[in-house]
């Protein structure tokens, strides 16, 4: 070997070595790639992304950062009506856990097989409730035949009711009125919101004289007043069921649901003015 040749092997040899190397990087970065979050050893798992109805809001939120606090599993939460929720779930968005505000939008999904009837359970129960702006010199009163609405309602107001075709609250309210013989002078007077937390904000801001929302919306929101809870029999039994999606593969989607039955998720949902089931 020349004097040159001996000068440059010390510099080929550095090069095959970067060369190497930077190969390996590139090899171990694609595994990466390929293997995702889930396959790195000891990584948390992704955030449980909960679709929840809206009047749960605020209960929720609550009860899902004492589940983080307790497990140390992150949780998301979406709020909408239980119909558009449902929808998207049929669409499938990439939900983990659905409550609805009603039996019916989970049984139109487990008719789908969109939900794990073997994870499904009653979680909780509410009240149906008469409210007025709370400025308002509206009075408490009865609910009954004889009842006459019109004149809280004036010239032009309008009577706050979340959907009535498709939104849990909206059709409790409906059935309420109808069983009560007073929806049909009602109705021409019906402003319908996409949810019943909507319904709640129109009264409290007083764009609405009169709304129909749960007993929970009511205590959530100080701006408002009772005037008058409806009675039991006046509508379907109010019950929000709680179920695993059944594409979700979580693996804390079942141990969320067997939480949100326990004590203390029970003292959180009865301090927001759920009743448990």
């Amino acid at each position: 070997m020349s004097r040159r040749d001996e000068a440059r092997a010390p510099v080929a040899a550095m090069v095959r070595a970067l060369l190497a190397a930077s190969l390996l990087c590139a090899t171990l970065a694609a595994c990466g790639r390929d293997a995702g979050p889930a396959a790195v050893a000891g990584a948390p798992s992704p955030p449980l992304l909960v679709f929840a109805a809206a009047s749960l809001a605020g209960a929720m939120d609550a009860a899902a950062a004492a589940f983080e606090d307790h497990s140390g599993q992150a949780v998301r939460v979406s709020y909408a009506g239980s119909s558009a929720l449902a929808r998207q779930i049929d669409q499938r968005a990439p939900a983990d856990v659905f409550v609805s505000a009603d039996r019916e939008w989970m049984d139109w999904l487990q008719a789908r097989a969109l939900v794990d009837p073997a994870t499904r359970v009653d979680l909780l129960g509410n009240t149906l409730v008469l409210v007025a702006p709370g400025g308002s010199g509206a009075q408490a009163l009865e609910l009954t035949r004889r009842v006459d609405l019109q004149p809280l309602l004036g010239e032009d107001g309008r009577l706050a009711l979340a959907l009535t075709d498709s939104v849990p609250a909206g059709k409790y309210a409906r059935a309420g009125f109808e069983s009560l013989g007073l929806w049909k002078t009602l109705q021409p007077r019906v402003t319908e919101t996409e949810n019943v937390r909507a319904a709640l904000l129109l009264v409290a801001r007083g764009e609405a004289p009169l709304g129909v929302v749960y007993a929970s919306d009511a205590r959530a929101e100080p701006r408002v007043k009772v005037l008058a809870t409806f009675p039991a029999g006046s509508h379907p039994d109010i019950a929000y069921p709680v179920a695993r999606i059944r594409a979700s593969a979580h693996p804390q989607a079942q141990a969320f649901i067997d939480w949100l039955q326990s004590p203390e998720a029970g003292a959180i949902f009865r301090r927001h003015g759920f009743v448990l089931r």
